[in-house]
C-alpha cells in the first residue's frame, strides 16, 4: 500500500517521536492533538516533552515541510492513535480501563475517514480494545465498512500495534524494535506492516489484534512481577538487617539466576498500568499479577514510613529540636531516571503524601523538570543538590538519576538517609 499522508493522533511521548520518525523518512505527517500549547510548540520545530535526540528530529521535519501538527484531523491515508488509557473507578474497583481517549479519537477521525484508509490502534490497551474501537469508527461512519462485518472486503482496515519503547531511548528504540502487528483480518495486518514497514527496520510479527493487545500487556506484567519479587526482597531484608543490595549481586552470580533491582514502587504509563488490564477481564485467573501490583503499590508507603522513622530518629538526637525545625530533601520525581516523565510515578506519590503531613521545611530536587507539579507541592521547593545537602537533616533518593551518582556518598548523612535506589547504600 502507499502512504503519501500519514496522520497520528496523540502528541505526547509516544505520538510525537512517532510522527516525526515517520516524517524523517520524507512522508507527510499530520500530528493531532487537543493541547494548543504542544501544536504550536510543534509546529515552531521545537519538543513539549524530553527526550533525547527528539528536538533534532523534530526540528529538521519541521523545516523541511513534512511534519506539521493542528487541533483538527485532516484526511489521510493512515491513522495511528495513540492517546492515553487511564484508569477509572467503577463499582468500588479502582483500577477500570478508561477507553474515553480511545473512543474520542475514534470519532474525531471519523469525519475524515475514506475508503481505502488504515487504522491503527498504539494505544496499550485491554484486550478487545481495538474491535470497540473499529465498532465505535462504524458507528459513525455507516457508509464504510469495517472488518468486524465483511472482513476482508472492508473499505477501512483496522489493526493494533503496540510500543515497545523505553523512555530515554525513544527515538533509537521505534526504528530497531521488533513490532507485533495484530490485524482485525490478514489483510488489516499487511496493510499496517507496509506502513511500520517505513521506519522500523526489527522484525515486523504479524498476528490478531487480541493477541497484539495481551502480548503488550504480558511483557509489562512479566516485568511488574519480577520487579514484585526485587522490591518485597528489600522490605525482608531492611526486616532481617541485610544489605539488598550485596545480596542481589551475590544470588546474580548463580548463572541461571538475574534478580532486578529494587526502589520506591513501580510507576509510568506501562507497567504500572498494564498487569491491571489483564486482571480487569480475568479477575479470578491472574492472581499472581494482581499480587504482584499490590505489593508494588504498597512499596511507597513501606518508605513514607522509612521517613517517618528518619525524622524521629533526628529528633531523638536533637531533644532541642520539633518536627517543624526539621528539613527533607526528596532526591528525584520522575518514574525513571533522566527523564522528566511523572506519570504513575512513586516518587512523586511519595513526595505529595510527605509534603502533605511534614510541618517543617520540604525540599525537592528533579534536574529534569523546570517547575513542581500543581497540586500537592504547592509548599515545596525545586531546589538543586547542592542547596538540598547543605540544608536538609533527612535525606529521601527516589531516582538514580546520573546527577545524583556522581555525589559521593561521603556527603551524606548516613543516619538520616533513606536510599531506595542503592546509589549511596549499595
Amino acid at each position: 500500500m502507499n502512504f503519501n499522508t500519514i496522520s497520528v493522533i496523540g502528541l505526547g511521548y509516544i505520538g510525537l517521536p512517532t510522527a516525526a520518525v515517520i516524517a524523517s523518512r520524507r512522508k507527510q505527517v499530520i500530528g493531532v492533538d487537543i493541547n494548543q500549547h504542544a501544536v504550536d510548540t510543534i509546529n515552531r520545530g521545537e519538543i513539549h516533552i524530553v527526550e533525547p535526540e527528539l528536538d533534532i528530529v523534530v526540528r529538521a521535519a519541521v523545516k523541511e515541510g513534512y511534519l506539521r501538527a493542528t487541533t483538527t484531523p485532516e484526511p489521510a491515508d493512515a491513522f495511528l492513535i495513540a492517546v492515553p488509557t487511564p484508569f477509572k473507578a467503577e463499582n468500588g474497583n479502582e483500577h477500570v480501563p478508561d477507553l474515553t481517549y480511545i473512543q474520542a479519537a475514534s470519532k474525531t477521525i471519523a469525519p475524515v475517514l475514506k475508503r481505502g484508509d488504515l487504522v491503527i490502534l498504539e494505544s496499550t490497551s485491554p484486550v478487545g480494545a481495538t474491535e470497540q474501537m473499529a465498532a465505535w469508527l462504524a458507528e459513525a461512519r455507516p457508509d464504510l465498512t469495517f472488518p468486524q462485518t465483511h472482513g476482508e472486503e472492508s473499505d477501512i482496515r483496522v489493526a493494533h500495534c503496540p510500543e515497545r519503547v523505553l523512555p530515554g531511548h525513544v527515538v533509537r528504540e521505534l526504528v530497531e524494535n521488533d513490532r507485533v502487528i495484530g490485524g482485525m483480518t490478514a489483510r488489516c495486518s499487511q496493510a499496517a506492516t507496509s506502513l511500520y514497514r517505513i521506519f522500523v527496520e526489527g522484525e515486523c510479527i504479524t498476528t490478531t489484534a487480541r493477541t497484539a493487545e495481551m502480548a503488550k500487556l504480558t511483557e509489562n506484567s512479566f516485568r511488574d512481577v519480577n520487579i514484585a519479587f526485587a522490591n518485597e526482597l528489600s522490605i525482608i531484608c531492611d526486616k532481617l538487617d541485610i544489605n539488598v543490595w550485596e545480596l542481589i549481586r551475590l544470588a546474580n552470580r548463580h548463572p541461571r539466576v538475574n534478580i532486578l533491582q529494587p526502589g520506591p514502587g513501580v510507576g509510568g504509563h506501562c507497567i504500572a498500568v498494564d498487569p491491571w488490564f489483564i486482571v480487569s477481564e480475568t479477575p479470578e485467573e491472574a492472581r499472581l499479577i494482581r499480587t504482584a501490583r499490590e505489593v508494588n503499590d504498597s512499596k511507597p508507603h513501606w518508605v513514607i514510613d522509612k521517613v517517618n522513622e528518619a525524622v524521629g530518629k533526628f529528633l531523638s538526637a536533637n531533644p532541642d529540636k520539633t518536627a517543624k525545625d526539621v528539613t527533607i530533601a526528596c532526591f528525584g520525581l520522575a518514574f525513571k531516571p533522566d527523564i522528566d516523565d511523572l506519570r504513575e510515578s512513586p516518587a512523586l506519590k511519595i513526595a505529595e503524601a510527605i509534603v502533605v503531613t511534614h510541618p517543617g521545611s520540604f525540599l525537592v530536587v528533579e534536574p529534569n523538570i523546570k517547575g513542581l507539579p500543581e497540586g500537592k507541592l504547592a509548599d515545596a521547593r525545586l531546589v538543586d543538590h547542592i542547596t538540598a545537602l547543605e540544608t536538609a537533616d533527612v535525606v529521601v533518593l527516589l531516582v538514580d538519576h546520573k546527577t545524583f551518582k556522581s555525589i559521593p556518598a561521603g556527603q551524606l548523612k548516613e543516619d538520616y538517609l533513606i536510599d531506595s535506589r542503592g546509589v549511596w547504600t549499595s
